[in-house]
């Protein structure tokens, strides 16, 4: 049993998913969802609006790479950790598969959990 508090003074980045935030215009309903767990919210660089896709938009997740340095999703994790939050939530699935492959590529799964918000409540209570 849970006592209510899972996740207070725990440091928690959130990182928008194209679909909720851009698509959507959703953006402040997760975080309040977040501050209701009694955590630290803290913003990654590129949030909102101006957030950076993980790197599953357009399917990307299901092809194979382009040309470049950086995969996004590496770039994005990188990101959330830079904000030395415990856990990067987020409210979907397609982000959470590839905010956790950033997490692994950069070595932290053992610092650094990536989390769906409904996760978080779930724990919470």
């Amino acid at each position: 049993m849970n006592d209510g508090n899972a996740f207070k003074g725990k440091r928690i980045t959130y990182h928008d998913s194209c679909y909720l935030g851009r698509a959507n215009n959703i953006y402040e309903a997760p975080r309040k969802v977040l501050e209701a767990l009694d955590a630290e919210l803290v913003e990654m660089k590129r949030c909102r609006s101006k957030g950076l896709c993980c790197g599953a938009g357009g399917a990307q997740m299901f092809k194979e790479e382009e040309k470049g340095v950086t995969r996004v999703n590496a770039e994005r994790g990188r990101e959330a950790i830079e904000t030395g939050a415990s856990v990067i939530a987020s409210a979907c699935p397609f982000c959470n598969t590839m905010m956790t492959d950033g997490v692994k590529l950069a070595e932290k799964e053992d610092s650094v959990r990536v989390m769906d918000i409904a996760e978080l409540i779930a724990q919470s209570l």
